[in-house]
């Protein structure tokens, strides 16, 4: 696919869906968490759990106040809540220890944290800190591949190849984008071809 294409769809898909997260945040700290809790959970479930969480433990320094054991009980309903918990408190003492107590606001110091893979730090840095990057879920692996933005066989070669075909200044809005529109047209299973709002640009389409 050639950039025009990649823009048009772009701004097609802009018209349909918002370029804001389904998380529920208020500060980058809660946004933080809040993604590191949405591994293999949806952001519904996520929503739910960190609108009891946020009302006390809201800060690194609250949320070293509870006992692992404590954490693992608010977050039990969103699956891998062990590893999870240990990674949010492991994270807190980070965030304190090394950068003053704010979440860092470069990629690369968000990758330190513990529980902070490429993609959680891409949100993060995008959305609480207005940069530039393309978080390549499971949502934006499969359509960005499907629709024929890119051919990749793996998540990080999407995101190099996404960086390449899409506008720099649109990275962030775009993969908000993708990531509503595998939700809501282009599933894994039976995709909503007739109803997608870019059924006339999509590859996989016009090939057929």
């Amino acid at each position: 696919m050639d950039k025009k294409r990649a823009r048009i769809i772009v701004e097609k898909l802009s018209g349909v869906f918002t370029d804001k997260p389904a998380l529920k945040f208020s500060t980058p700290f809660e946004l933080l968490i809040a993604v590191i809790l949405s591994a293999q959970c949806t952001d519904e479930r996520v929503n739910k759990i960190t609108a009891r969480l946020f009302k006390e433990y809201n800060s690194p320094e609250k949320m070293l106040t509870l006992t692992k054991a404590q954490l693992e009980k608010f977050i039990f309903s969103c699956g891998l809540y062990k590893s999870k918990a240990e990674h949010i408190l492991s994270a807190c003492r980070d965030i304190i220890d090394k950068f003053g107590g704010n979440v860092p606001d470069n990629l690369d110091d968000l990758r330190t944290l513990a529980g902070v893979g490429r993609k959680t730090a891409n949100v993060v840095y995008s959305v609480a800190f207005g940069g530039n990057a393309i978080a390549v879920d499971t949502h934006v692996f499969r359509v960005s591949n499907r629709i024929g933005l890119v051919k990749a066989d793996n998540v990080l070669k999407t995101e190099k190849d996404l960086m390449k075909i899409l506008d720099e200044k649109d990275w962030s809005r775009a993969h908000h984008y993708l990531i509503y529109l595998g939700r809501s047209f282009c599933k894994a299973k039976n995709p909503d071809c007739v109803a997608c709002p870019i059924k006339d640009d999509c590859l996989k389409k016009i090939k057929r």
